[in-house]
């Protein structure tokens, strides 16, 4: 049976912290997972070697029987037992010798005699979890929709909640990288990109936009047809409204993130027009009304 140097593969002395064993552990598994490396036995070789070294070498008491045992340290005991023996025949006057050889083919019989059992109990590898990015437009995330999305040319169909926010991270399980010797699969990280190109401005669930409004419909009143995000509203306007002023337009907003039928406000501030290329009558008009004042 080889000799299997787990501080080789992890690429690591034997005075190695445990930092330095999880360190490069997560490195090597990172780089030779099947997920990353299709179609190469090689990589598949290595990462399984990866994972056998680090299962030994992360646990302190398996890492000092490999320190002392080398590739048999999974029977130190049969080991000790077997050395106690030999201790014990001496004391009784026993003259038989054990010499390396011995113990090296009584190891090796008794690793034939597990090896099924080995091969039965091998480690479950939990699947790589997959990260991607959709980018959506504002107007998508009003309404609760579904997408195929293509994932290691496989495609998935997911389902979009309304309300979904810009950099909003959601995770699907189960769909990422698949488990090894029966391990569980990874799960799907899908980061939201969500561009907005409308004229309303999103804080949370609540959207802020800026309505013009004329010089004379602010003096005297009137009615006002606006935009909303999903249609248009009529508003009254007062006489003698102010540049800047606000109205809240209760449950206009953006929908709330899985909270089915809950929205947010919309906020609009109005903003006076002066009109220009005035006749000269208005003009006059102007300078009537700036005498009054």
């Amino acid at each position: 049976m080889a000799f299997i140097d787990y501080y080789k593969i992890l690429e690591l002395s034997k005075n190695a912290t445990e930092k330095d064993i999880k360190k490069a552990y997560r490195k090597l598994a990172r780089k030779y997972h099947p997920d990353l490396n299709p179609n190469d036995p090689a990589a598949e070789k290595k990462f399984k070697e990866v994972n056998e070294a680090n299962e030994v070498l992360s646990n302190t008491a398996n890492r000092k029987k490999y320190d002392e045992y080398g590739e048999h340290w999974e029977h130190a005991e049969e080991y000790e037992k077997a050395k106690q023996q030999e201790q014990y025949s001496k004391s009784r006057g026993d003259t038989g010798q054990y010499s390396e050889e011995d113990f090296s083919d009584f190891f090796e019989n008794m690793f034939r005699s597990n090896s099924s059992h080995q091969q039965r109990n091998q480690a479950k590898f939990r699947g790589q979890d997959f990260n991607a990015q959709l980018q959506l437009n504002l107007k998508d995330v009003y309404t609760t929709h579904k997408r195929t999305l293509t994932i290691n040319n496989k495609n998935i169909r997911i389902t979009i909640p309304a309300g979904i926010e810009n950099e909003q991270v959601i995770k699907i399980n189960g769909y990422g990288g698949k488990g090894m010797n029966g391990g569980p699969n990874g799960d799907l990280y899908i980061q939201f990109s969500v561009i907005n190109n409308t004229a309303f401005k999103r804080k949370g669930d609540n959207l802020y936009t800026t309505v013009e409004l004329d010089l004379y419909k602010a003096l005297l009143g009137s009615e006002l047809m606006v935009d909303t995000f999903n249609g248009k509203v009529k508003l009254t306007i007062k006489p003698e409204t102010q540049n800047g002023t606000k109205v809240k337009l209760k449950g206009k907003g953006f929908p709330k993130y899985k909270q089915e039928n809950q929205f947010g406000d919309l906020y609009i501030t109005y903003q006076l027009k002066t009109p220009t290329n005035l006749t000269t009558k208005e003009k006059e008009l102007f300078t009537e009304l700036s005498k009054l004042r």
